[in-house]
């Protein structure tokens, strides 16, 4: 499904980039795809990035991250309109972090089995044709 966000800018002329194509200079109307309900569409990344670069050397370029829902990942509402403020610096974020299961863990994999003991050195036979083993 297409929704149409118009993608305006304080100063007017800021080259906008969805997704690493440019798409033109604002004031734009952008179509973007997404699903019935009004998310973003998963085409393949885990975000759906519009850039709007500046044109002078005063002003700061602007990001927006939208999230698909790309492997259980965070799936943003397409927004009704986007207006960039060339003039003020770009917000820093913390990044999405893995899907989590209660808590995080970045640690080697846990072993929950039963323990093991070591005796010493072991020696297997075989006998017969179905390879009975016995452990001496």
């Amino acid at each position: 499904m297409a929704y149409d966000v118009p993608i305006e800018a304080s100063p007017p002329g800021a080259r906008i980039e969805a997704n690493g194509q440019v798409v033109g200079n604002t004031p734009l109307h952008l179509k973007i795809f997404g699903d019935p309900d009004g998310t973003f569409h998963d085409f393949g990344a885990p975000y759906y990035v519009i850039r709007a670069v500046p044109l002078t050397t005063n002003q700061f370029e602007q990001v927006r991250f939208f999230g698909t829902g790309q492997w259980f990942g965070p799936e943003d509402h397409i927004p009704k309109e986007i207006n960039f403020d060339m003039n003020q610096k770009t917000q820093v974020y913390a990044p999405y972090g893995p899907p989590g299961y209660g808590y995080p863990y970045y640690g080697p994999p846990v072993y929950y089995g039963p323990p093991y003991y070591y005796w010493g050195p072991e020696f297997r036979f075989y006998l017969g044709p179905r390879y009975h083993h016995r452990r001496w």
